[in-house]
């Protein structure tokens, strides 16, 4: 259905159906199971703690798929949403660029014209509606990890403020989900990530410290 996004989800014990809204009408339709996307965030946290410049919410690079970085190239979906086919193409530009191969990555260039313009029109016609952005209601979950809800940090002024009073970001994704909500609802501008730039046992962490030790192998009765 075009042009429509789920209002509600309905149901007592289970779901039952589903309350959508398709331009100016609203249906209900029965449904035994909803699952609902809104849209694909490029990671750019790696890029982000080595300091690329950010564009548009990802790695702003030049044609050959350099960085701000020079030493940093960046190919795929870290640099926009676009598919499969552009990220391949962008991946074999990165490498060919990165291995002197000049005449190969300028002929891929010209061929990845083509999957910018539907990465462009995918941009423009996936954006979301500014009603989907109002569908939250006080007990909607805006962090997951440590079910919070939209009430307990709509009054914040900021992410990092939110996190102090609710926990809002600080579970097993460290914010990978909730900050980008938060963005896009209060405009709220994401903290700078810092090491480990994903979720690490402390068992990992005092391995990696130990083995960084001189003697640390000797001294654990490694090999």
């Amino acid at each position: 259905r075009c042009n429509a996004h789920v209002v509600e989800a309905l149901g007592e014990q289970h779901l039952q159906a589903v309350r959508i809204r398709q331009g100016r009408r609203t249906l209900e339709i029965p449904c035994d199971y909803l699952a609902c996307g809104f849209g694909l965030v490029p990671n750019v946290r790696l890029a982000n703690h080595l300091g690329c410049r950010l564009e548009q919410g990802a790695i702003a690079v030049d044609q050959q798929q350099r960085s701000s970085l020079p030493q940093v190239l960046a190919a795929g979906e870290c640099t926009g949403i676009g598919g499969s086919e552009l990220a391949l193409i962008e991946g074999r530009i990165a490498g060919c660029v990165a291995s002197g191969q000049a005449d190969q990555a300028a002929e891929l260039i010209q061929q990845r014209r083509h999957w910018q313009h539907f990465a462009e029109r995918l941009l423009r016609h996936f954006e979301l509606q500014p009603q989907v952005l109002q569908l939250a209601r006080a007990d909607t979950l805006l962090c997951r990890c440590e079910d919070v809800p939209y009430a307990a940090v709509a009054a914040a002024p900021d992410w990092a403020q939110a996190k102090l009073q609710s926990r809002c970001g600080m579970g097993a994704c460290q914010g990978r989900v909730c900050a980008s909500a938060a963005h896009r609802l209060f405009g709220w501008a994401p903290t700078p990530p810092r090491a480990p730039l994903v979720p690490a046992r402390i068992a990992t962490l005092l391995l990696d410290s130990q083995q960084a030790r001189p003697g640390a192998d000797n001294a654990n009765g490694g090999p």
